[in-house]
């Protein structure tokens, strides 16, 4: 019971980083999976049927908060879901000892990304246009692929990518990638019932996932406004990054004094993320009030050359007027 529990903790905060970064439900549910034992296939096929229920929850908050793009969803979904579907295929045909350190690798490339990711400055400025199906439709197909295979990576594949276009606003990223992957998540549930049969999802933890995730749902799509990606992205980032790093130092056999010369360096290299993350956040804030402050300093030097207004004018005619007409 306290196992189920801590579970439905874990899909809680997991879609609260979801929602508000549109990316790592996934990787830090198959991350916690893989350190109790999991099987990998077992971890994505479990994580992918607990999402069915949490992205359709997100997807429906992010709708009632405006944050989705429909021609987006459209465009990217169906390709996510030809790739989740092979992703699925693939990683149910191999063995659990040849999948553990593959699955691991996905989740540390993805986690070691985020940490870069967030420890910049995040793209603010929109470009013109909107983005077409040549460039949604293959991006699509990749970051299904890896979501499946990786037991997560939807999110930090489609997510930046569409960010740096610069052609949508942030939350309007983020909703239409979370309502997406409901697709996704149906996509590569179906691609593991086929491979693995009903025994490969593990009931109990879908439940306990999918309760914490459709709690933490709505809040989610409304924290995407106000929480602070930027330290956020890299917290989770380094999260990620040392728990699999356990698992892949365990397969490469590294032993004696290596093994915490790794875990320090790593430890060292997510503290200098948050860092960077510190200052880049301070800076957009002050980059921000700036150009408040010049806009509202343009403003009132405009209003100040144009003299007074009309409704200031007539008045003073009026009064003009009255002390000139006769008696």
């Amino acid at each position: 019971m306290r196992k189920l529990l801590v579970l439905a903790l874990v899909g809680l905060v997991a879609q609260l980083i979801d929602g508000s970064l549109g990316m790592a439900y996934g990787l830090t549910s198959s991350t916690l999976l893989l350190v109790a034992g999991v099987a990998p296939a077992a971890a994505s096929a479990s994580v992918h049927l607990a999402e069915i229920g949490t992205t359709l929850a997100a997807g429906f908050a992010h709708w009632r908060f405006g944050n989705v793009d429909w021609r987006v969803v459209t465009r990217i979904a169906l390709p996510g879901a030809i790739g989740a579907f092979a992703g699925a295929t693939v990683l149910s045909s191999i063995s659990t000892e040849a999948a553990a350190p593959w699955m691991a690798g996905i989740l540390f490339t993805l986690g070691a990304y985020l940490l870069v990711r967030f420890a910049r400055p995040l793209r603010t400025d929109r470009a013109g246009g909107r983005l077409r199906g040549r460039f949604l439709s293959p991006l699509g197909l990749v970051a299904g692929f890896v979501d499946a295979t990786g037991g997560g990576g939807w999110g930090p594949v489609a997510t930046p990518a569409l960010l740096v276009s610069g052609r949508m606003e942030p939350r309007k990223v983020i909703g239409s990638v979370d309502t997406a992957e409901f697709v996704v998540a149906g996509a590569a549930s179906v691609g593991f019932l086929i491979g693995l049969g009903t025994e490969g999802f593990l009931l109990p933890t879908v439940a306990a996932l999918l309760i914490g995730g459709l709690i933490a749902a709505p809040l989610a799509a409304w924290l995407v406004r106000i929480v602070p990606a930027q330290l956020l992205g890299a917290a989770i980032g380094g999260v990620i990054v040392l728990t699999n790093a356990r698992t892949l130092i365990r397969s490469a056999e590294l032993d004696g004094p290596v093994r915490p010369a790794l875990y320090v360096l790593l430890a060292a290299g997510w503290l200098a993320a948050l860092v960077f993350a510190v200052r880049a956040l301070r800076r957009t804030r002050r980059a921000r009030a700036e150009a408040a402050n010049a806009s509202a300093s343009a403003a009132a030097a405009s209003a100040a050359a144009a003299g007074p207004s009309a409704e200031e004018e007539v008045p003073a005619d009026l009064a003009a007027m009255g002390t000139s007409a006769p008696r």
